[in-house]
């Protein structure tokens, strides 16, 4: 695209695309009437099974009772969802024949009614069509979707503001997904009234991940270092690397995190700390849906994808599952040592922001400086102690390795490129945090 042909054929322009977001205690009740300002006439509402009882969802059927809203319920999405639960999803979706969608939940549920919309609009095309290459074909969404309204009950995976959708591929028992700017929500309802019934452990796992979303954004691959450039801007990635925005986005969500994660999982009654929390999974949306994350959410999808026995507590769910937060989380430590060596000063700067006291510290030193810090945070908030304490030895290293080299699209994000040898290293060194 430039005249100038840029050095190594490296990007020359990032893209800037979120939700819009809508943000206040009890602005669920407005969801009915966006549907009527839409002109919505058939509505699918997804949720799943545990949300279905609470009073997220609650809130939502008043709002569409009151406003006369005809609507089906899907409450069958599965808690960190697989290619099998998205394509029943994407049935009910094809079969309802909806002119607008709402999901109720946290990630699991936005994500499974974002790829539903995508396929239900795009009646024709495989199921792989746009799933991630290498393991997809990972063609660009051309078809028009359906309005998405999200509401997180979690304060996490920012999927209310991301053209992003992840699943478990079964067969190859790794964590991929589809990435397009095209199925982001909307419109995301950020109410912060739903993470008032969240339990102890949900709040944890998810701020973990609200928590690997600002560092790795923050610490990932300057847009202008990625490549290949391309040739249309419709090919340009959702994830495009670190930017002058989402790092913008990436810092404030790290300042709420370190102020509030904590108050929020000690004091459920916190509405403060809970209300931030919620708006700090947003913040990080915005940074790492535009930037991307890399290596800590890489190796998390062979880690949730090989999971043995391990089923956490404060999670209503009768398969095993290694929460998504958690998963990413455990690796942080030794991912952020590893990646130090390029841009130490961001690292440097994050650790601080974290409570590190770094008057004394030596630029060099920043890589085991925000890993040691990382390691305390944890060890505060009772985190299993590495990937041995969730089922894993080092027998399994090979696979999780295996599972780590097909996530291109955020591996390639890293700064520091790895080998075989470094992923090997890092799980190995992730076995036990303290």
């Amino acid at each position: 695209v430039p005249e100038q042909p840029t050095l190594g054929n490296t990007d020359y322009a990032f893209e800037m695309a979120i939700s819009n977001i809508r943000y206040g205690e009890g602005v669920t009740k407005e969801i009915g009437m966006d549907l009527q300002n839409l002109g919505a006439r058939r509505v699918c509402l997804m949720t799943d099974k545990n949300l279905s009882k609470l009073p997220p969802v609650n809130a939502v059927l008043n709002s569409l009772a009151k406003y006369g809203i005809n609507f089906q319920i899907y409450d069958n999405v599965r808690v960190e969802p697989t290619d099998q639960s998205f394509l029943d999803a994407i049935k009910f979706a094809k079969k309802g024949e909806f002119d607008a969608y709402v999901a109720v939940g946290g990630g699991s549920v936005i994500d499974t009614c974002k790829a539903a919309n995508l396929y239900a609009a795009s009646p024709t095309s495989e199921f792989l069509d746009y799933v991630n290459a290498p393991i997809g074909k990972g063609k660009p969404v051309t078809v028009p979707l359906k309005p998405l309204i999200a509401v997180p009950t979690t304060s996490g995976t920012g999927s209310e503001t991301t053209g992003v959708a992840i699943f478990d591929f079964k067969e190859l028992k790794v964590k991929t997904g589809i990435a397009s700017r095209a199925i982001k929500p909307t419109l995301g309802i950020i109410d912060p009234l739903h993470t008032l019934s969240m339990p102890e452990r949900i709040v944890a796992n998810s701020g973990f991940d609200v928590l690997c979303h600002a560092l790795e954004s923050y610490t990932a691959l300057p847009y202008n270092m990625r490549s290949p450039c391309p040739s249309n801007p419709i090919n340009r990635p959702a994830y495009q690397g670190s930017n002058p925005i989402s790092d913008v986005w990436a810092l404030h969500a790290l300042r709420i995190v370190a102020k509030y994660l904590k108050r929020a999982i000690r004091n459920p009654e916190d509405r403060e700390a809970r209300a931030n929390m919620h708006l700090a999974s947003a913040f990080a949306g915005i940074g790492f849906g535009n930037a991307g994350v890399h290596l800590c959410h890489g190796m998390s999808y062979p880690i949730s994808g090989l999971v043995k026995t391990y089923k956490p507590k404060d999670y209503n769910v009768d398969h095993s599952l290694v929460p998504h937060g958690l998963s990413v989380v455990l690796t942080s430590p030794a991912v952020f040592a590893f990646t130090a060596q390029i841009h130490p000063e961001r690292h440097l700067e994050a650790a601080e922001i974290l409570g590190a006291d770094i008057r004394t510290a030596r630029i060099k030193d920043a890589g085991f400086i925000l890993a040691d810090t990382l390691r305390k945070f944890l060890f505060d908030l009772n985190v299993d102690d590495g990937l041995a304490a969730i089922g894993y030895s080092k027998a399994d290293i090979p696979a999780l390795v295996k599972g780590t080299l097909p996530q291109e699209r955020v591996t390639k994000l890293s700064p520091r490129p790895q080998t075989e040898e470094d992923l090997s290293a890092l799980f190995e060194a992730s076995m036990k945090l303290y």
